[in-house]
């Protein structure tokens, strides 16, 4: 076994690159991507559009669950990472201008009265800077998060993250949360009438849960709830903001004023990881204000030159570009075509649902004698990897990259960057009319979807037969 180096690395191909993950990284998951045919090497990438090892030309409908708003490698990032190449990318025992300046620039822009910014490096990062600062602010110690949440997989963001085949392997988790239905107000307020929550941590649109949308009010009757009990209201915007979905911020679209606001993804322009956790000036000064709590809390790589860069790159495209005015524009033109093809093939699509260019396909579950003889395993089965066959269907007949939402894998994400173009969305909703055209029930599609994935599968294990990597 050889070191390898750089240059062996770029130059590595598809079939050694997945032989090393699997004998040195996560195995099950090589596996698992291999079923759907997301195991391949990809050389190039440019906006919307990505290339593999053979020049293949795919479109990318994920933007990285959110985080390429700008597509893949913007010029004017990547121009603004070279641009501070050197100076000292990391370095605490100083002041930074680009950190201060993007400091401001949040202020500016976030909602309400925050402006007061922690800068780490990801949004589940940013979640638990915002669970400590809630704690330390209020002297209060539960928490209250919505069911089928999700907010990271660290162990504080594991903890009010709403899925329990996440939280159950590692408990217990953190002691104090209570868990209410997403959009219930009067579940809301009976969590929080003890009046000994530190705060109500909530997404303004469930991503990952499947693309759920709140009832209209939800969010400001959300706010009024916890002004009145002392509760801070934190809102992970981590997906859903700068732009995603047709306004800058999504809580904005209620004129909801957080105490705390979590930021990543997106904010270092698909280009460095950053993350930020935004407060208002009173949270800030009762929870990190005095000299002995400006410590205590920190990050070694959070808001490094380099990232902070990016980011101040990231922010000014979006707002001199209108970007989430492209995205509420765009997105309405995606959901009158997506209805449409629901009208068209009702025996498999049951929903679709979203805001901007934050979208979710919902599929149907199969019914009938096929599911009582199975005793329900057939829905159990649909609702655990349809999407993600009907993604291994787009990807390999049409070179569509889509995936499912983490919470409820039975909806496929359609999540574009915000540059995206109508030509493109017009491929890809044609690409899915194809694809779910001549199936009659879910389970039927889930059938064929199942018998394609394990044909490319066996396909490439004997176009490559057995090797060992080149390096």
């Amino acid at each position: 076994m050889n070191r390898i180096t750089l240059d062996e690395a770029l130059a590595m191909g598809r079939a050694d690159a997945r032989e090393l993950h699997r004998q040195y990284g996560n195995a099950a998951l090589v596996q698992l991507m291999g079923l759907v045919g997301f195991d391949r090497v990809y050389t190039r990438a440019e906006g919307c559009l990505l290339w593999d090892e053979h020049g293949q030309e795919y479109l990318d409908f994920t933007a990285h669950f959110g985080a390429l708003n700008l597509g893949h490698n913007p010029p004017e990032v990547l121009d603004a990472v070279r641009r501070v190449e050197e100076r000292p990318n990391l370095l605490q025992t100083g002041l930074s201008p680009l950190t201060a300046a993007l400091a401001q620039n949040l202020a500016l822009l976030t909602p309400g009265e925050l402006s007061h910014t922690f800068f780490c490096n990801s949004g589940a990062e940013a979640v638990e800077a915002a669970l400590k600062l809630a704690r330390i602010a209020t002297g209060r110690k539960r928490f209250v998060y919505c069911r089928n949440a999700f907010h990271g997989k660290t162990f504080g963001a594991l903890s009010v993250t709403g899925r329990a085949a996440y939280q159950e392997p590692f408990e217990p988790l953190l002691p104090d949360r209570t868990a209410v239905p997403f959009g219930d107000a009067a579940a809301l307020e009976e969590a929080l009438a003890p009046r000994d929550a530190a705060a109500f941590i909530i997404e303004p649109i469930q991503g990952e849960g499947g693309v759920i949308l709140a009832p209209s009010g939800y969010l400001k009757t959300a706010e009024e709830l916890c002004r009145r009990t002392g509760t801070l209201l934190i809102v992970d915007e981590v997906q859903t903001g700068l732009g995603r979905t047709g306004t800058l911020f999504a809580c904005e679209a209620e004129d909801v004023r957080p105490d705390l606001l979590c930021l990543s993804k997106s904010l270092g322009g698909g280009v460095e990881p950053i993350g930020a956790t935004v407060a208002t000036e009173r949270v800030w000064q009762k929870g990190f204000g005095s000299l002995e709590r400006s410590r205590i809390h920190t990050s070694t790589f959070g808001g490094n030159s380099r990232a902070a860069a990016a980011a101040l790159a990231a922010l000014d495209i979006i707002v001199r570009e209108d970007l989430h005015q492209r995205a509420a524009e765009l997105g309405a033109y995606l959901l009158a075509r997506l209805g449409a093809l629901r009208d068209r093939h009702p025996e498999t699509v049951r929903a679709v649902r979203g805001r901007g260019l934050l979208i979710g396909l919902e599929f149907q579950e199969p019914q009938g004698w096929v599911n009582r003889l199975s005793f329900g395993g057939a829905a159990r089965l649909s609702q655990e990897y349809l999407a993600s066959l009907v993604a291994g269907e787009l990807l390999r007949r049409h070179h569509v990259m889509t995936v499912f939402t983490l919470n409820n894998p039975n909806v496929l994400r359609l999540e574009p960057p915000l540059i995206v173009t109508r030509e493109q969305i017009d491929h890809v909703v044609d690409a899915l009319d194809d694809v779910l055209s001549g199936a009659r029930s879910s389970l039927g599609l889930a059938v064929r979807s199942a018998r394609a994935a394990l044909s490319g599968m066996w396909g490439r294990r004997e176009a490559d037969g057995p090797h060992e990597p080149s390096a």
